[in-house]
């Protein structure tokens, strides 16, 4: 029995090109697998009333694997998410979907499914999955001051008006997640939500991401559960 579940669970979708070496496959074949696992996982935190999910789907870094990879990756996310988009799941579960990142460095068909997907379920409440894609947590960073800078240069906000409330609402997502998964035995969190995850719980599973099952989940969970939160105090 959980004692308490974590409101906000972000997940590092590591292991997939491991998996498929493994079975000796092409790397994509690892991600195929990969993607698949998400939907398993997205009726999980259903079951066990957990509001929101993260997933790191796609770094700044991993724009630098081979064209043959990339375009694969790209055709995957394309299909996936055009199924989601059609999928009633949507309005029977009120689930909201997000992009964070740098959108625009992909390719357009792949933007315009992510633009449909967000202005198709901008309404719902219940549910929110948000994808982080061409993701870093230092470009965010960068990026939330940016912001900053431009409303001081605009005389909307004052150099001293700069809290970190007022940061938390320049970033990508301002929801902090509670727990932070992250797949394939690999202890770090690779830039994952650098500023929302300060106090997040960490929990690293052994399993690459295509392996991972509901046990596993569980036992996340339970970790979670066992845990006392002090956030610094």
């Amino acid at each position: 029995m959980l004692s308490r579940v974590p409101r906000h669970i972000g997940v590092i979708l590591d292991g997939n090109r491991r998996f498929a070496r493994r079975l000796m496959l092409k790397p994509w074949k690892g991600h195929e697998w990969g993607a698949k696992k998400i939907e398993h996982l997205l009726s999980w935190c259903r079951e066990y009333s957990i509001p929101e999910v993260t997933f790191y789907a796609f770094s700044l870094e991993n724009f630098s694997r081979s064209k043959e990879e990339f375009d694969r990756l790209m055709d995957i996310f394309i299909s996936e998410l055009s199924r989601l988009l059609k999928d009633p799941v949507l309005e029977k579960e009120d689930i909201r979907v997000q992009f964070i990142g740098r959108l625009s460095l992909f390719p357009l068909p792949l933007q315009e499914v992510m633009h449909n997907l967000m202005v198709r379920t901008a309404a719902h409440k219940t549910y929110f999955v948000t994808f982080a894609m061409a993701y870093s947590g230092r470009a965010e960073i960068i990026d939330a001051t940016k912001r900053l800078a431009e409303s001081v240069r605009a005389g909307t906000l004052s150099v001293e008006g700069i809290n970190e409330d007022v940061f938390t609402r320049n970033t990508y997502l301002p929801s902090e997640p509670d727990l932070i998964i992250r797949t394939s035995g690999e202890q770090r969190t690779s830039g994952f939500l650098l500023w929302q995850g300060a106090y997040a719980e960490l929990y690293f599973c052994p399993k690459m991401w295509p392996e991972f099952e509901k046990e596993d989940f569980l036992l996340a969970l339970e970790s979670y559960s066992q845990r006392k939160r002090r956030f610094g105090r």
